[in-house]
């Protein structure tokens, strides 16, 4: 299962611990051991590894459980459903990596901490996490319940926040360090009609990623979030036909929307080679991989070291718009996409 032709070897230390050197290139702060930047035959990228991954038995997760134990991981399939979960333990099995199954609720503390424990009885060690879970309860906001808001965030919000909680306390108690991909969306950094809680729980995964990161640095575990955009089961029912971006090359069709297409970034995110990098948030699809900018100030104004009125503000508010480039009304983020899965019209 492993691709020799395409791996990387895994570094003996994390990348953040390892010293300059003739063979370490460095950018902007960030350390690339030269070994690390050639691909050495016979070895791949999360060799030795073990990584837990949330809802693997589909989709999106069930893509990135395959690709990481294709590069050598041995993974922890988390999966409510019982028969899509052990299709993909046995498909890793069948392929010669090694895999458990989980069926719990990776949003209930019980669970979230039993596969942390299931990775250390089974192989001893923990070395990175995806958290994936997700489900879909779309409705306008004057339309939805409250049950289909509590259901949402429930299983995005606490089903990162769990897992996550019980994994850095393994590393900090440990000091061995570890690698997070959390599982964020368009939906919640730019936003989109219909998806007020799902988006709230996204943005909240990206702001909750970031904080992870800074607050583990100091024990060497990396935090960075994917926001990915791939045709499944979710999408489907959201969007229904995709807009076909698809190319052939050399009489072979590439299906950009395809769900597996994700999983390189992640198996990379969960390995040494990804070096320092973290807090950070990638978009990602087809062949396709973005970095995105935080909200950053755009404009300011000022009044004179004294305190606005309602009056004042209103009398120069536009000077924020206009030293911006910002249109002050409400617009469809989603529709300035670079890739979109459909036709977006504006507001």
């Amino acid at each position: 299962m492993r691709a020799a032709d395409r791996s990387l070897p895994r570094s003996p230390d994390a990348m953040g611990r390892l010293g300059g050197g003739a063979n370490t290139r460095r950018w902007e702060g960030v350390a690339w051991p030269g070994a690390l930047l050639s691909r050495v035959a016979g070895m791949a990228l999360l060799d030795g590894s073990v990584v837990i991954v949330t809802g693997a038995g589909r989709g999106i997760g069930r893509g990135e459980a395959i690709e990481l134990a294709r590069e050598g991981a041995r993974v922890v399939v988390n999966e409510l459903d019982a028969e899509a979960g052990r299709s993909v333990v046995d498909e890793i099995a069948a392929a010669g990596g090694e895999a458990v199954l989980d069926t719990g609720d990776c949003s209930e503390e019980s669970t979230a901490q039993g596969l942390v424990q299931s990775a250390l009885d089974t192989w001893g060690r923990l070395d990175a996490l995806v958290n994936n879970a997700g489900i879909l309860r779309d409705r306008t906001v004057a339309k939805m319940s409250a049950d289909e808001w509590d259901a949402v965030i429930k299983v995005h919000l606490r089903g990162h926040f769990l897992p996550t909680h019980f994994a850095c306390g393994h590393w900090k108690e440990t000091g061995t360090g570890g690698r997070i991909v959390c599982t964020a969306s368009t939906s919640g950094i730019l936003g989109n009609f219909g998806q007020a809680n799902y988006g709230a729980a996204k943005a909240g995964i990206a702001a909750f990623s970031t904080i992870v990161a800074m607050e583990m640095a100091r024990y060497g575990v990396r935090c960075n979030a994917i926001a990915p955009a791939a045709r499944t089961r979710m999408t489907e029912s959201a969007y229904g036909a995709f807009k076909d971006l698809s190319a052939d090359d050399e009489g072979e069709s590439f299906d950009f929307w395809h769900p597996d297409n994700v999983a390189p970034l992640v198996a990379y995110l969960c390995s040494d080679a990804a070096g320092t990098i973290s807090g950070k948030v990638f978009g990602v699809q087809g062949d396709a991989v973005e970095l995105y900018q935080p909200f950053t100030s755009a404009a300011f104004i000022q009044n004179h070291d004294t305190r606005w009125t309602p009056e004042g503000i209103a009398a120069r508010a536009h000077e924020l718009f206009e030293a911006s480039g910002i249109n002050p009304e409400v617009e469809n983020m989603m529709a300035k996409l670079r890739f979109t899965m459909t036709e977006r019209a504006e507001l």
